[in-house]
């Protein structure tokens, strides 16, 4: 399985291209000044980096997303749930409301993604 985890700032980097794509290269350096305080030389050794693991692509000076944003946060959500609470998704459940209420809209939402995950597992 191709290894998707990201760190901070390589994972801020991708989700401006996430959110512009396509875009020239050009206006990626000028947005990851912005948005990160990243200079051009860093913007273009980040760029590399993702591109050679699969993560994004610069073709002809148009960067895209090779991996979709939903795929990384699966693999991070999952690596933290191993690490943090043993693999346990209750107790992952468990700790998030302990810390953070939900509101009612909230919680027919998760009652809804846990009925459309029971169907799909039947």
């Amino acid at each position: 399985m191709q290894r998707l985890r990201l760190a901070e700032g390589e994972y801020r980097f991708a989700t401006l291209v996430w959110d512009n794509e396509p875009l020239p290269s050009g206006q990626l350096v000028a947005l990851a000044s912005e948005a990160l305080g990243w200079k051009k030389s860093t913007t273009y050794t980040v760029l590399k980096k993702l591109c050679q693991r699969g993560i994004l692509q610069n073709q002809d000076g148009v960067v895209t997303a090779l991996v979709k944003q939903e795929a990384v946060q699966q693999q991070e959500s999952a690596a933290v749930v191993d690490k943090t609470f043993g693999g346990s998704l209750p107790r992952f459940v468990a700790a998030f409301l302990n810390a953070k209420p939900i509101s009612e809209e909230e919680a027919a939402e998760i009652r809804a993604m846990l009925d459309a995950a029971r169907r799909e597992g039947e």
